[in-house]
């Protein structure tokens, strides 16, 4: 997953930049205040720190709609020019008004890279360790703060500091990243596929993942296109053919098909209880957490990551890892697909070959390549009667699933997921059959088998051989809704065989504001402004305020002092330690973000904060002797910041990039980064304000009595999300949203 990795590093050079700009401005405006006298004019003191962050929030109200509308990458593109000429503009700065006007521009790329590089990563990331690289920007965020307070802190030792000079630099770093913004830098496969741009999508997909077969990802990124739909929950039992065959009869059973061979297991529906706990095969509605207020959705996510199939999580291996080949994308697969616009020209004659020929060669127009063919198989000819059954659709080399009145083609998705579609049959009321399709994510549950061991292997890697063990029977979550890949045109034209390209006209339609309406996607939204909301007022601002008075009051800048460093420099040191102790904290949370996950390290972390700004407030109020109050705010203040990198930090962005459907996706997390800036002024504006009113302790109180109200909202109404790709994770929302509202109706 080099390609990934490689490109989430180059996309995070962006909120180095942030970082950058933040710690230098801190530190420049001490010395412009000098030269432009504004000691008596704290209101343009005060614009030349928030001008950058108006710039931000004016970027964001439109950034969200216009990247899902001309693409994230041009969007990464305008934010390095921006942070380049901001750079110049302000190496060049005659007067204060020329500095604020390149505060703006800085802003203006500020706002477009805080709110789009979180949302290019999760788009181009695999689920598996796609929480890890969305910390890459919290990382490089807190290395861009600590290289420019080194910088700073250098040139504070000069006998004349540059301030133009300190923000000039900035233009450097922002020129290699506009160098990889340009050239090194794909657009996101998501939105190319949202834009019918499929061959392209496929390129920037085989590059990323370093594999050439990528249909099944493929297929997962034009599913979640949808937005809304009715989806259900059902249940599977799914084991070999000679266990479950005697069960049910012909008409309730799916069956499992290897590649060249015969009905080896069989998938039994469940009827009654969801081993989910929130719906069953009838679609019954939630069953309570047992936890009061608790948000279903909660309880859902959370019981799949409780029935993973192995030790180790969402990193474990396909849906059934003893179905070998036949849940895998992987494996000696021939590099020809069926999604090349060339070989639908080549075979479109041919018997075997697509439903959909020809094609024209436009990559950015090709909406009717096939992403699933019909391929004439054995199990076609031997066991399925095309003329009332239809036909085998199988991405290339995948496995195929099918019941008896109809078939499903399967491929792996990622985090344990698969993929799969399901071509059902029913009597009109003319009497005539009427066909369409099902789309199946379909996830194993609990680690062991009921029946048996969990070591056989269906179909082998290499030879396609089948052994499987007796007795093994297993479970399995599937979500069931209406595909994005699915034209009811040519299910009509063809009789013996549908079709599946890409894509039906309701996926194609294009952002719309009336689908922030839909269950899923209100609910979604409540999540992420509510964490943006409770984060920016989690006392963030107000300890980084406080921090060189904290730490100058324990007594560091007087030990300074006596090396000769004046208060100026002193104040940039203790700021340059203070990011420096940040990084490997948060080195350590990208570790945990896919092991742990986002929830777990919420409800963990949070508990830390509200402690040491207690013991703040406790130190702001009693006196234990100088000594002792400042070893205990400096302690206090370190773990402040060093448990807020690990958690708070970066967790609400990374969930905001990853709970919402692809096509307003954009929008809704424009929508999230709005309500960060406005939170983000009001805190720092209300600040002074507080301090009068309240003083230090009551404004610390404060922060404290937020956490606690963010720790019970995250326990209540945020779910976990690690290892789980973003379509099932939108469409998790949009069936538990549906659920509740109709459990409320009734």
């Amino acid at each position: 997953m080099s390609g990934a990795v490689l490109v989430a590093v180059a996309a995070a050079v962006g909120n180095l930049l942030q970082g950058w700009d933040n710690a230098t401005i801190a530190g420049a405006v001490l010395y412009i205040k000098k030269e432009f006298k504004l000691e008596s004019e704290p209101t343009i003191e005060g614009l030349i720190v928030a001008t950058s962050l108006i710039g931000a929030t004016l970027v964001t109200t439109f950034s969200g709609s216009v990247a899902d509308s001309y693409g994230r990458r041009p969007m990464l593109i305008i934010s390095s020019i921006l942070y380049f000429v901001s750079g110049l503009v302000m190496l060049w700065s005659p007067n204060v008004y020329i500095l604020l006007l390149a505060r703006l521009l800085d802003g203006l790329g500020i706002g477009l890279a805080v709110t789009l590089v979180p949302v290019y990563i999760s788009e181009t990331a695999p689920p598996e360790i796609r929480g890890s690289l969305n910390t890459l920007p919290q990382f490089t965020g807190s290395g861009g703060m600590f290289l420019s307070y080194c910088m700073v802190f250098g040139m504070s030792l000069m006998e004349s500091p540059n301030w133009r000079l300190m923000l000039g630099v900035l233009s450097i770093p922002s020129l290699v990243y506009f160098v990889l913004t340009i050239f090194f830098l794909p657009e996101s496969p998501r939105w190319l596929v949202s834009k019918g741009r499929m061959q392209e999508a496929k390129q920037v997909l085989q590059r990323l993942r370093g594999k050439e077969d990528v249909s099944g990802e493929m297929a997962l990124l034009v599913e979640g296109l949808g937005v809304g739909g009715e989806t259900s929950i059902e249940e599977y039992i799914i084991g070999p053919a000679n266990d479950l065959e005697h069960e049910q009869d012909e008409a309730a059973k799916i069956k499992l098909y290897g590649h060249d061979a015969g009905v080896s297991w069989i998938a039994r529906p469940v009827t009654g209880q969801s081993m989910l706990g929130i719906a069953s095969r009838q679609g019954s509605t939630i069953n309570p957490s047992g936890v009061p207020l608790m948000d279903p959705l909660v309880t859902l996510f959370g019981s799949v990551h409780e029935k993973l199939p192995d030790a180790h999580g969402s990193k474990g291996s396909m849906l059934f890892p003893h179905f070998g080949s036949m849940f895998s994308v992987t494996g000696n697969q021939p590099k020809h697909e069926d999604w090349d616009e060339e070989s639908v020209g080549r075979d479109g004659g041919d018997d075997s070959g697509s439903d959909v020929g020809g094609g024209n060669n436009d990559s950015d127009d090709n909406l009717h390549s096939p992403l699933i063919s019909r391929q004439t198989t054995s199990l076609e000819k031997d066991m399925i009667q095309p003329a009332s059954h239809g036909s085998i659709l199988s991405v290339r080399n995948s496995s195929v699933i099918g019941n008896t009145t109809g078939e499903l083609s399967s491929t792996g998705i990622g985090g344990g997921w698969q993929l799969a579609w399901q071509w059902t049959e029913r009597e009109g009321q003319d009497g005539k059959k009427e066909g369409g399709f099902k789309r199946i994510y379909l996830h194993q549950e609990g680690g062991t088998g009921i029946g048996g061991s969990q070591r056989g292997s269906l179909i082998s890697v290499a030879g396609g051989d089948m052994a499987a063990d007796a007795g093994d029977v297993f479970q399995a979550a599937a979500l069931v809704s209406q595909p994005a890949l699915y034209s009811k045109d040519l299910v009509d034209q063809h009789q013996v065989g549908p079709a599946m390209v890409h894509p039906s006209e309701a996926a194609m339609k294009g952002t719309s504001w009336k689908d922030l309406f839909e269950p899923g996607v209100k609910h979604a939204l409540f999540v992420g402004v509510g964490l943006q909301i409770l984060q920016q007022f989690s006392g963030i601002n107000g300890v980084l305020y406080y921090t060189p008075q904290i730490l100058e009051e324990a007594g560091v800048g007087v030990l300074l002092s006596n090396l000769g460093i004046s208060s100026t420099s002193s104040s940039l040191l203790i700021s340059c330690i203070t990011t420096l102790l940040m990084l490997p904290c948060i080195a350590v949370a990208m570790r945990l973000m896919d092991i742990s996950g986002r929830r777990t390290l919420l409800l963990t972390t949070i508990p830390v904060l509200i402690l040491t700004l207690v013991i703040l407030v406790v130190g702001s109020v009693i006196d234990f002797g100088s000594v002792v109050n400042a070893a205990i705010s400096t302690a206090s203040v370190v773990v402040y910041f060093c448990t807020f990198v690990m958690g708070f930090g970066p967790i609400p962005n990374i969930l905001c990039a990853e709970i919402f459907p692809t096509r307003v996706r954009g929008l809704c997390i424009a929508i999230c980064a709005l309500t960060f800036w406005i939170c983000d002024i009001i805190v720092t504006y209300s600040l002074p304000v507080l301090l009068t009113s309240i003083g230090l302790s009551g404004v610390f109180g404060l922060y404290a009595i937020v956490c606690v109200i963010a720790w019970v909202f995250v326990f209540l109404k945020v779910p976990e999300t690690k290892g789980m790709p973003l379509e099932v994770i939108t469409e998790f929302f949009a069936v538990g949203a549906k659920q509740v509202a109709a459990a409320k109706g009734n």
